[in-house]
């Protein structure tokens, strides 16, 4: 059976500032939280550290990348707000 390689849809939440939140994608998000700490994403610097909130698994990246974009928009920081 083959492995499935899943995305993930993930929110962050500054430390220093919990009204902050960041949404990406990714395929490994504990790597690509370290990589928002250590200052290597120049969105996120300013406001480190990061945790993560919120994790969503995808088996398709299409749809990963859908939701994550859904996410950022005005109705979807509202539903991810009151959801997560």
């Amino acid at each position: 059976m083959p492995a499935m390689n899943f995305h993930y849809v993930y929110i962050l939440v500054s430390e220093i500032d919990p009204s902050r939140h960041y949404t990406g994608c990714t395929t490994n998000p504990v790597d690509r939280l370290i990589k928002h700490n250590d200052g290597n994403v120049p969105h996120t610097k300013k406001l480190r550290p990061w945790r993560i909130e919120t994790v969503i698994r995808f088996s398709s990246k299409t749809k990963a990348r859908t939701f994550e974009k859904y996410l950022k928009s005005g109705s979807g920081r509202e539903f991810a707000r009151r959801h997560f």
